[in-house]
């Protein structure tokens, strides 16, 4: 929005498409979205190894080490950057795709409220490990 102003609110079209997509794109983009899938990558090597070389026994095993603080700090990352990496990819999909705006604002709009219910799923599940007993 500060970039509109620039222009006194009487920019050409070609120009407000422009500053639309710049919030977001090129270099930024790519960055955060190789960052978050190198944690991506990064947490699923730690989960699949700690599970093949030190199989938790029982249930209440596995359950006492993926509710340990920093597992639970790690998978709540995991749930932030699958949900960031998920929003740069469609989201960069769409506006490349997606020719006509009003379609554009619908679907980058379904998008967000889609990324927001996946981080509040994640979340809901990682409140719920601590909550229950598992007996």
């Amino acid at each position: 929005m500060v970039r509109q102003r620039q222009c006194g609110g009487n920019c050409p079209t070609v120009h407000r498409r422009f500053l639309l997509k710049a919030t977001l794109s090129g270099l930024r983009a790519w960055t955060l979205q190789r960052l978050t899938a190198l944690w991506m990558l990064v947490y699923c090597v730690f989960v699949l190894a700690r599970l093949i070389l030190n199989r938790p026994r029982s249930f209440l095993e596995w359950r006492a080490w993926a509710g340990s603080p920093s597992v639970l700090f790690a998978t709540a990352l995991f749930f932030v950057a699958l949900s960031v990496h998920m929003w740069v990819g469609l989201r960069d999909v769409i506006m490349d795709y997606v020719h006509s705006l009003a379609l554009r604002i619908g679907l980058l709009s379904l998008l967000g409220i889609g990324v927001a219910a996946t981080v509040l799923w994640g979340f809901w599940i990682l409140v719920g490990t601590q909550g229950s007993t598992g007996s």
